[in-house]
């Protein structure tokens, strides 16, 4: 079969999906599979056949390494001349021209939807959530409102332009200590925990500069914790424990930083019932096929507080998804393949 797989884009979270789909690249390879790797940005610069960017076999892997800082995306920009379309030369092309796309995307087009819409209107089958599913999953606000709204428990909280976010207003209507975030990123961008009016004003700046409506939350002090479900099954909990601060960019994606306990060590009864609803959540959310739903664990209350859902979680070798899948005795390269056998979307 052959299968494009789309990275990269203009995304914050660019590094890491170029990681991710580099990984799911090679683990396409091993399984015999034809895989070109396409950065969803900067497309393909060549007018060559489309099946001589097809790799075959595992001598020459793809690799990438992720930096320790969010890249630069206006820098991106300037290299390519100023180009702010987000869909490379070619790719569409490259992605009609596959059996199957694998979306090793994440943030911004890649999680929004708008990538999704697009490739439905080229009739190109895809894995992971549809658009709607994306779109619904992408907005923090509107999921915690979906959520609350089907009565489960999410932190409370406010949405409006940096402008409108005042210290004394977060500080009446939220309280310290609370976290602030853009209302559309992933892999912790633009995130902070702010226990006081400098913090707040470190994390508003931070979180403004991604140019979205910015969410703040009362924070919930509890076990973090999340959910990965693929096809419709709940994978083994994990718990993460940042060895330092929380589980932001840096604790996430550099080796030794976090701890992740999988599975997750609470009683059965309430086990079972955070991956009950994080199915519900799933559904509720219009998510399919795969994704990830974080919430907190308030043991003292035996609680579970909906933090956000992820409808193309990373695939890293420090991603949370594959290691939930390990655990539950499913291979890296068997859980790549799983997801682009099944998706075949009509």
């Amino acid at each position: 079969m052959k299968i494009t797989v789309l990275g990269g884009g203009l995304s914050p979270e660019r590094d890491v999906s170029l990681k991710s789909a580099s990984l799911v690249a090679n683990a396409l390879l091993s399984k015999g599979h034809e895989v070109a790797l396409v950065d969803l940005y900067d497309g393909i610069d060549s007018n060559a056949p489309c099946e001589t960017f097809f790799r075959r076999g595992t001598v020459n892997p793809f690799s990438y390494v992720i930096p320790e800082t969010e890249p630069d995306l206006d820098e991106i920009i300037k290299q390519h001349g100023g180009r702010k379309s987000w869909v490379g030369p070619r790719v569409i092309e490259m992605c009609k021209y596959a059996d199957r796309v694998f979306l090793g995307l994440h943030g911004s087009h890649g999680e929004n939807g708008q990538v999704q819409a697009l490739l439905d209107a080229f009739d190109v089958k895809y894995t992971g959530c549809g658009y709607m599913g994306c779109a619904i999953a992408m907005d923090k606000d509107i999921s915690k409102a979906l959520v609350r709204g089907a009565g489960y428990l999410t932190a409370d909280w406010i949405v409006d332009s940096p402008a409108n976010l005042s210290f004394d207003r977060v500080n009446k209507e939220i309280g310290l200590p609370c976290v602030v975030k853009p209302i559309g990123n992933g892999s912790s961008c633009g995130v902070s925990i702010v226990k006081s009016q400098e913090e707040y004003e470190n994390a508003i700046n931070y979180a403004a500069s991604y140019h979205q409506a910015v969410l703040i939350e009362k924070f919930i002090r509890a076990r973090e914790i999340t959910i990965s479900i693929v096809n419709h099954k709940a994978l083994p909990i994990t718990e993460i424990i940042p060895h330092q601060g929380f589980y932001d960019y840096k604790n996430k994606y550099q080796d030794g930083m976090t701890t992740h306990v999988c599975p997750a060590q609470f009683d059965a009864e309430d086990y079972k019932k955070g991956q009950e609803l994080a199915i519900k959540i799933f559904d509720l959310l219009r998510m399919d096929q795969y994704g990830r739903i974080d919430m907190m664990y308030d043991d003292a209350n035996h609680e579970f507080w909906f933090i956000e859902a992820n409808n193309l979680p990373g695939m890293t070798n420090a991603s949370l998804l594959p290691e939930a899948a390990k655990a539950a005795g499913i291979s890296y390269e068997d859980l790549c393949e799983s997801l682009v056998l099944e998706c075949g979307r009509d």
